[in-house]
């Protein structure tokens, strides 16, 4: 295991951390601000947290000593992350909650993904020669789509949660104002982000010293406008943010630099509950989240492709086990080109890509001794009937509540550009939509008519939170950041865990591989084995070896024990448990 955590470690500096003000660090931190974390599965009867950040991961687990349930604890962290984890943790996003409540035994998906402004046109971000503007559609005040992370957050403590919204605000504010020490990754990650937040006066002033210059490990973090932001919150509720002196501010500065958000779009913005998409796999029933994911419905659909395969034969991690993972990953991804988007604006096939049949057929394609060309490979014409940065953490508590949260803003810190006067990172998820049709995003996803631009639409994702039951009852819970990887690398989770039964810290380290259809090359971490790599080049795989690919934070319920293991590949994070 050394040589995997110390390569994860290493790969640290593509993941940007934070922010900080020219303080000292406190000589007596509280214990809020510990960052000191634990790789390994930890054990606890009362509860689990597992987030991307250990503040906030702390946050998370004292509000369930409080008493409060697995959603108010995730709602708390989501908020502590706007704080302690700026570049993925928000207010300025969107994003996808997974809840399962006990004592229903309801399992729901909430939809919080932003929403296209009204004032949003197919050919934005196209030039006078008809090419996409990636500077536009990516770091300009344009590419932010209406944020969705406040309004979520606060339906599902409305909906489902038990302590008052001041207390979960509470932990935020005094992070935001009394500010905490920032750890060695989060000064990269800062530093990392310069060549976007360092062209925006307003997101420079907060996240670099007066001079210009980067903040080092171990000062503080001060965010005075994003605590105003959290205490408007914390005071008025949806519309303190939506249609409330937050709303102003947002609003000016949008018209100041060219964006389009208007008042009516913020208070028109809603959250959707939607069924989940499920399949049954070794003897569990998975939950996953539907469109405009596209990763529920591809999660299933691969699960469904593999779910006769004798993975005790093939041998976790072997040429032959990566090989037939990699050839379901091509065919998905191929169908997520033409047939996923808002399903409110399109009619995405659920019912016929999560088909059975369907599922099998494409198994029968796949051949175990080559690889198939991904020009070989297309979307259905026919279908049996009737389609890097974010952040994922993972809750439940003595109930058997659980929940599983993805939530971004596209990139690591957004567009780079702060609403002036609120602390509050903007997206760019407008270029999650397919800016121009046959034309790769900054991910390299093709999209199609069903993810083109349309005012009040949401932008189709690849965000994976992912609920697994048995026996009618919460087991686990798990999801990543990653962009594109995000789907193939929690299908990898679930296959350790669920058919090598592999412990939810080695399902978690083992190394992952990934292919998208397009570019037809196969991804796989560095520390995959040299011969396993020359076995797959023989079945005519072209091999990109690259950097490690998205961080699961995982938990699981066994016997009545919590179980939560945050994934090495980023050091910062935590798994919390509650006694």
């Amino acid at each position: 295991m050394s040589r995997p955590i110390a390569l994860f470690a290493a790969a640290a500096a593509f993941l940007a951390p934070l922010h900080v003000s020219a303080q000292p660090a406190p000589s007596k931190a509280p214990p809020i601000y510990d960052r000191s974390s634990a790789h390994n599965p930890i054990a606890a009867k009362g509860g689990m947290v597992v987030a991307q950040e250990a503040i906030a991961a702390r946050v998370g687990a004292d509000i369930l000593r409080q008493g409060g349930n697995a959603v108010d604890s995730a709602v708390a962290t989501g908020f502590a992350l706007a704080v302690t984890l700026p570049r993925a943790g928000n207010l300025g996003g969107g994003g996808f909650m997974m809840i399962h409540m006990a004592q229903t035994g309801k399992t729901l998906a909430l939809d919080y993904r932003e929403m296209a402004p009204k004032a949003a046109t197919r050919d934005m971000f196209l030039d006078e020669s008809g090419a996409v503007d990636k500077t536009l559609a990516r770091f300009s005040h344009l590419s932010a789509g209406v944020p969705g992370t406040v309004a979520g957050l606060l339906h599902a403590h409305e909906a489902y949660g038990s302590l008052p919204l001041k207390t979960l605000l509470a932990p935020a504010i005094d992070l935001a104002e009394g500010g905490f020490p920032v750890s060695f990754e989060m000064a990269g990650a800062l530093a990392f982000g310069k060549r976007s937040m360092g062209r925006n006066p307003a997101a420079a002033e907060i996240f670099y010293k007066p001079d210009g210059s980067n903040y080092a490990a171990g000062d503080v973090l001060v965010q005075k406008d994003l605590a105003w932001s959290l205490k408007q919150i914390a005071k008025s509720g949806w519309r303190g943010f939506y249609d409330g002196p937050i709303a102003k501010k947002l609003v000016a500065d949008m018209q100041a630099n060219g964006g389009i958000i208007s008042r009516d779009d913020l208070r028109g913005y809603r959250v959707v509950e939607r069924a989940p998409v499920t399949t049954q796999f070794r003897g569990y029933d998975i939950a996953a989240m539907p469109p405009p994911s596209s990763g529920g419905v591809h999660i299933v659909q691969m699960l469904n492709m593999l779910r006769d395969e004798d993975f005790a034969v093939l041998g976790q991690g072997s040429a032959d086990a990566l090989h037939l993972m990699a050839e379901a990953m091509k065919y998905a991804y191929a169908d997520r080109s033409k047939y996923l988007g808002d399903p409110d604006f399109y009619p995405v096939p659920v019912e016929a890509l999560t088909d059975l049949a369907y599922a099998k057929a494409i198994r029968a394609r796949i051949k175990m001794d080559r690889t198939t060309p991904a020009t070989a490979i297309r979307p259905a014409d026919r279908l049996p009937y009737e389609s890097p940065d974010t952040t994922h953490y993972s809750v439940a508590d003595k109930d058997g509540n659980i929940v599983s949260n993805t939530y971004t803003l596209n990139f690591s810190y957004g567009s780079g550009r702060v609403a002036t006067g609120t602390g509050i990172l903007l997206n760019n998820e407008m270029d999650d939509f397919a800016a121009k049709l046959g034309v790769a995003n900054a991910f390299g996803l093709l999209g199609g008519i069903a993810n083109a631009i349309e005012p009040g639409k949401r932008p189709l994702s690849s965000m994976t939170p992912v609920i697994v039951l048995k026996d009618g009852k919460a087991m686990m819970a798990t999801g990543s950041p990653g962009g594109s990887t995000i789907i193939t690398v929690v299908l990898q989770t679930l296959i350790n865990r669920l058919a090598y039964d592999l412990n939810i810290a080695e399902a978690t380290a083992r190394p992952r591989i990934h292919h998208q259809w397009l570019p037809d090359r196969l991804t796989v971490e560095p520390h995959l084995s040299a011969d396993t790599v020359h076995l797959l080049e023989g079945k005519g795989h072209t091999i990109r070896s690259g950097r490690v690919l998205g961080a699961t934070e995982t938990l699981e319920i066994r016997n009545d024990i919590f179980y939560g293991a945050s994934d090495p590949r980023r050091p910062a994070a935590l798994a919390v448990g509650v006694e």
